[in-house]
């Protein structure tokens, strides 16, 4: 009796306890109605402070009286100034761990008692150092920017809290000293931005021309030629059919300017209309697949999340998951099912790289570094398999109702989808533990029959798909029952060679592989099994195994790159041509698809002796700009192409400055030819270290009317070190009308 009793109690005080943890990961006090945002960019150059005031509305949420508030910022901002309703008030500060590496300050405040669903304001003065830029913050005369996961705003909820950071309306204003142009979200006057949607505090500054098309402006770069401007009128064709199609899905469209901003760092972040691309995207030869994804995510997001508030426990599920949805929805539409399956097939493969140390839906955060993975790609699979049990109209009715009162949450989606409670129940509360497997065909007489498993939970209803020796392909349904066997049968005499189940893949699993019979490979990444063949110069299978992966997913652009590099390799050239041109003519191909078929194409010329198409290959692959060996492998071709190089003489002068200002041993010479904020290890490592310097400029290419890419030789000898060689790529910026130093894109020095 008595250890009846103990246990009892143990149980009864976990039961309390995991109570109380649930109360205290759901509860919240303070919530932003408002942010009024002054922030001020320096007049020097080498200025590093970004000088700041920040009014916040906030409401007290809870069901108590408050009297406490603490606000979230960066370690590196310093608070001067602090006023409750406008009165001073004394604050104190301290250090908030998320992690091993990460940190916040806290800034805490005694306030006047506060009822609940009372507002009152708080104004914060302070200053943001800069030590060195980034993709989140960036202070440069070449440009500036601020995004919110720099957190360079005061705010109570952090975007690590669990039910979600605080998105509210704003007003931003910034004072830059240069002329700058400045980019936020909502309506613009002059350098103010209003925001009625939820948002979080953001801007970027900088020299772009505009293209205006199809009711969005596009921001590029200055002096962009036409086949630039192009690109740009084609993705703002994007973004504005992506804005019809959400239309009606989830209704009439907020009204909010829609801004498609070219940046050097930071793309693919979005925010209330505003969406940031790659800069090289306006400069290759088409539209790649991950700015199309980034554009369509973020016009989805313009309602779900700026126009409906998306909070509370798991609500990435739906602010990530539901978008990605609607998304690849509409990628569907516009370029085909069969590309919109090979979005999918990525999404799948990104959740598999984590599918098995990853926790449930329900408890996931942003703190978890497999939190984009899962709740983007796990989270579109179960709306979709979602909208298919109940219908795709109907789960947009259902969607859109929940929508009118501003506010969305995955309580409430469940509550509302409760017939499908069991799946949703398994989907988002426990970790994925479904595995469907097929077994290998057997004829039987007239029939042949084929073992299936379903190792999850919950039952599953499924499509296989049966090919035959003569290439007929038979379809059936079938429902596994959880954690057991079945079995499906296919009226036939045709020898059955391939075999496969799901083969929507509607279903999240821990394996995919294993959903085809025979089996092919014995990993979820098709990519890097292609490539770790091709990476050790077995290119003939690395071609089997490429061909292998096209015959289920022939618009698979990445799989066809790798073939046409290994037949390439095998000395195959004119099949290898072929798929290169396959490549390049595909709707959708990612940017990197892009680089390595024109690497590859211009080789091909390169061997048949046509310089000029070599050269322009190459030049494609360098304005791609999609990853380091393509580039590298671009700039071997294209000096090996074009004898005929004029190279800018004020990049040469340049240069020689540089060499001088690298043997002088003054810090301040050669800071003075770097762009303030970039390049501090580069540049601290040369300072004092150099006993030789000699650069010489092989080839420019100019981007735009204020950046230019320099490739050099360089020949170095460092304190301590053996000599060195090699080439190198910097990037150019235009400051005050001289150039300066403000990037290293490739470094070959050995």
């Amino acid at each position: 009796m008595k250890k009846f009793i103990a246990a009892l109690f143990i149980g009864l005080f976990f039961v309390s306890f995991i109570n109380a943890q649930d109360e205290s990961r759901a509860s919240i006090t303070w919530q932003v109605q408002k942010y009024d945002i002054t922030a001020t960019l320096p007049q020097a150059e080498t200025e590093r402070n970004l000088t700041v005031k920040a009014v916040l509305n906030l409401k007290n949420v809870s069901s108590g009286v408050a009297s406490r508030l603490t606000l979230r910022i960066s370690p590196n901002a310093e608070v001067s100034a602090f006023k409750v309703n406008d009165a001073a008030t004394d604050f104190s500060k301290a250090e908030e761990k998320i992690d091993g590496s990460r940190t916040l300050q806290r800034i805490v405040v005694r306030v006047p008692s506060i009822q609940p669903n009372a507002t009152f304001t708080v104004a914060v003065d302070y200053k943001l150092n800069v030590k060195e830029n980034s993709g989140l913050n960036a202070l440069s005369s070449v440009g500036s920017q601020f995004l919110p996961l720099a957190f360079w705003y005061p705010t109570p909820n952090s975007w690590y809290f669990a039910r979600g950071a605080d998105f509210a309306p704003m007003r931003l204003q910034v004072n830059s000293a240069n002329g700058e142009t400045v980019i936020a979200s909502g309506t613009q006057n002059n350098n103010a931005f209003e925001q009625k949607l939820n948002g979080q505090p953001f801007f970027v500054s900088g020299n772009w021309d505009t293209v205006n098309a199809n009711g969005v402006s596009v921001f590029i770069q200055k002096g962009a030629n036409a086949d630039e401007q192009k690109r740009a009128n084609e993705l703002a064709l994007l973004a504005s059919e992506a804005k019809t199609f959400t239309a009606n899905f989830l209704g009439t469209a907020p009204d909010v300017p829609i801004r498609i901003v070219a940046v050097r760092r930071g793309a693919g972040f979005s925010s209330g209309g505003t969406i940031f691309v790659d800069e090289s995207a306006v400069r290759r030869q088409k539209i790649d697949s991950q700015t199309a994804m980034t554009i369509a995510e973020a016009v989805a997001k313009i309602w779900i999340g700026n126009a409906v508030s998306v909070n509370g426990d798991s609500f990435g599920v739906i602010r990530e998951g539901l978008t990605r949805y609607v998304a690849t929805q509409f990628l569907e539409k516009q370029f085909g099912k069969d590309i919109a399956d090979i979005e999918r097939l990525r999404q799948r493969t990104a959740y598999a790289a984590v599918v098995k140390r990853d926790s449930p839906l329900s408890i996931v955060s942003p703190i978890d570094d497999y939190y984009y993975p899962t709740v983007a790609n796990k989270g579109a699979m179960i709306w979709r398999l979602l909208a298919k049990k109940v219908g795709q109209d109907e789960f947009f009715n259902i969607v859109r109702s929940q929508m009118n009162d501003g506010n969305l949450n995955l309580s409430e989606m469940r509550s509302v989808f409760s017939m499908q409670k069991e799946i949703l129940d398994y989907s988002f509360d426990q970790v994925t533990e479904t595995n469907l497997l097929i077994g290998v065909p057997h004829l039987n007489g007239a029939e042949t029959k084929i073992a299936l498993r379903n190792l999850g939970a919950i039952d599953a209803t499924v499509n296989i798909v049966a090919t035959t020796a003569n290439g007929e392909t038979l379809t059936a349904q079938s429902t596994i029952p959880a954690k057991k066997f079945g079995e499906i049968n296919f009226k036939t005499t045709n020898k059955i060679v391939r075999a496969e189940i799901d083969t929507d893949k509607f279903y999240p699993q821990t394996d995919y592989f294993d959903d085809v019979a025979p089996s092919e490979f014995k990993e979820n990444d098709v990519i890097l099994v292609v490539k770790r063949a091709f990476d050790q110069q077995d290119f003939m299978k690395a071609e089997k195994n490429a061909r292998l992966v096209l015959q289920a997913s022939p618009r698979f652009d990445d799989i066809r790159t790798w073939l046409a590099r290994a037949l390439y390799a095998q000395g195959k050239t004119a099949d290898a041509e072929k798929e290169f041109r396959a490549v390049l003519e595909e709707k959708l191909p990612t940017a990197r698809s892009l680089a390595w078929a024109n690497v590859g194409l211009g080789e091909i010329a390169l061997k048949s002796n046509q310089n000029a198409q070599a050269t322009k290959f190459f030049e494609e692959a360098i304005k791609a700009n999609a990853e380091y060996g393509a580039s590298l492998a671009a700039r071997s071709g294209i000096n090996k192409s074009d004898s005929t190089v004029s190279v800018d003489e004020t990049i040469k002068s340049f240069f020689a400055q540089f060499d001088k200002a690298a043997l002088s041993g003054r810090k301040a010479d050669v800071n003075s030819l770097v762009v303030s904020g970039e390049m501090a290890r580069f540049s601290d490592g040369i300072s004092g270290q150099a006993q030789e310097w000699n650069t010489r400029v092989v080839r420019v290419n100019k981007l735009d009317a204020n950046t230019a890419l320099a490739e050099v030789n360089l020949k170095i000898k460092l304190l301590n070190k053996a000599a060195e060689s090699g080439t190198a790529v910097f990037l150019l910026s235009k400051v005050g009308g001289s150039w300066k130093l403000s990037g290293v894109e490739i470094f070959e020095v050995r």
